[in-house]
């Protein structure tokens, strides 16, 4: 009886805890080297979905875009030759301008956790998966890694001192908001900022975070900076291919789901760490920072605002993820009604 007992046991638990349906190998791209933090991170989400799933899912990961340019990872994906993009969505403006509010809103959130609340307690989620759905992919998620840093040869303490200021600019709408605000924006590739500060081509760069900013040297070459930031907090993101997303199991999609929620909240508040203690490393060597207020930040939002309502005519789903951050920022403050 007590054999019969234990065997009845036994197999009640294997009823109650249902096995994954299928074993499953998905391919996926990121720009990321293997030794960047991100890189890094991204090795641990790989483990997390493997040992949760029991080996049932399995990643192949490609490295510093290995299979196709950084640009074309999303259309590798829709098109089946890789099942996910994990680059981000700005990439994707050229397809529809609406990509550029979940790539990069660009002085809309002052911290990583507001824009994350947006996707998941405001309807940014919703307002975002319609736009990937439409293309035959699925968002599954965002890794933000905090507000950008200028890095810079002249003071840069408030919104007087962008005009005139030359600097490099990544392209689109960033180049059109401080335009506007009197600066002189200049597109030029990554690879090529640290020989323009070095020869006074440009004045200042948009490169990065500050612990970034200073892993390439920058603050070698000039000594001002923006602390913390306020114009530009990247997102990227996790999309897979829709049929491929609708064709695991629930179970399947929830730890992929939790395992990438882990590693963008672990992103966000390792960049936090590292930028905390580059700030104070940085002082100490005589680079100074400059912490806008709020009445100058505000000031630089009114601008990016303008340039949002600009976008927001572009293409339906641009207008429909403007009204979408707009109600929300009002919501938690950050813009009047």
């Amino acid at each position: 009886m007590k054999l019969k007992s234990l065997v009845m046991s036994a197999a009640a638990a294997m009823i109650a805890v249902p096995a994954l349906a299928q074993d499953v190998t998905l391919r996926i791209q990121t720009h990321y080297a293997t030794e960047h933090p991100t890189g890094q991170m991204l090795a641990k989400f790989i483990d997390d979905v493997e040992v949760m799933s029991g080996g049932g899912i399995a990643i192949e990961m490609f490295y510093s875009s290995s299979v196709v340019a950084t640009v074309e990872t999303f259309d590798a994906a829709i098109n089946g030759i890789l099942d996910c993009d994990a680059t981000g969505g700005a990439y994707q403006t050229g397809k529809n301008p609406a990509f550029q509010f979940v790539g990069d809103i660009m002085g809309g959130y002052d911290t990583p956790w507001q824009q994350y609340s947006w996707l998941y307690y405001g309807d940014g989620y919703q307002a975002a998966q319609d736009l990937y759905n439409a293309q035959g992919m699925q968002l599954i998620g965002w890794a933000i890694y905090g507000q950008e840093s200028f890095a810079s040869s002249k003071p840069i303490r408030g919104p007087e001192d962008l005009v005139g200021w030359k600097f490099r600019s990544p392209p689109g709408m960033e180049t059109e908001i401080f335009e506007k605000m009197g600066a002189s924006p200049i597109v030029m590739d990554f690879t090529e900022i640290f020989t323009a500060l070095e020869t006074g081509i440009i004045d200042g760069a948009d490169a990065s975070g500050l612990a970034n900013n200073v892993g390439l040297g920058l603050y070698d070459i000039v000594k001002h900076a923006n602390y913390p930031g306020f114009h530009s907090m990247p997102s990227d993101h996790l999309a897979c291919n829709q049929g491929v997303w609708e064709g695991l199991t629930e179970q399947q999609r929830r730890i992929i789901e939790t395992a990438w929620q882990k590693l963008s909240f672990q992103i966000a508040m390792l960049n936090e760490k590292a930028n905390t203690e580059a700030a104070a490393a940085l002082q100490e060597q005589g680079v100074t920072l400059y912490a806008w207020s709020a009445e100058d930040r505000a000031e630089f939002r009114n601008a990016a605002q303008a340039a949002w309502d600009d976008w927001a005519t572009r293409s339906p789903e641009a207008e429909a993820l403007v009204a979408s951050h707009k109600a929300y920022l009002t919501q938690l403050g950050l813009i009047g009604q």
